[in-house]
């Protein structure tokens, strides 16, 4: 078990960049131009959230996504949790991670932009429903064993 990040060392981190496709390629093709985030850059970035007490994020969404604790599971590397906490939430997280002004709603609450850049939480919430769009029998199994109570969720 690894050492709870104190705030100091949470705010030294730099915000991850979305890796884009190069100018030229994408002149060529109607792929996304964003590239997603590995799990690494998305576990780096997750553990820049300092968990606030207000969670003024949340107000900022109008889903009123669980924002923390789905950005907790994350950071943690407990994908398969982070994933069911935001489908409890959002039916379609992939499509707001993709196109929901988090900049203008989520993200601008961010309490860690006060003073820098807020959390990337729409990149977040983009590599989290990727991830289990991927693994969707990992979710199914996980919401079938809750369901009948032999499971945690």
């Amino acid at each position: 078990m690894t050492k709870a990040m104190s705030t100091k060392e949470r705010l030294a981190i730099q915000r991850v960049l979305m890796p884009e496709q190069d100018a030229e390629q994408r002149s060529r093709n109607f792929t996304e131009v964003n590239l997603g985030l590995s799990k690494e850059q998305a576990i780096q970035e997750a553990q820049r959230c300092l968990n606030c007490k207000n969670r003024i994020c949340v107000q900022g969404c109008p889903v009123q996504v669980s924002i923390p604790e789905f950005i907790t599971a994350l950071a943690e590397g407990d994908l398969l949790r982070s994933a069911q906490i935001l489908q409890h939430d959002n039916a379609l997280p992939a499509v707001c991670g993709r196109v929901c002004p988090q900049e203008s709603q989520c993200e601008a609450k961010c309490v860690h932009g006060v003073k820098g850049q807020p959390v990337a939480i729409g990149y977040l919430e983009r590599f989290v429903a990727d991830w289990a769009m991927t693994h969707a029998n990992q979710l199914d199994s996980a919401v079938l064993a809750a369901a009948s109570g032999t499971g945690r969720c």
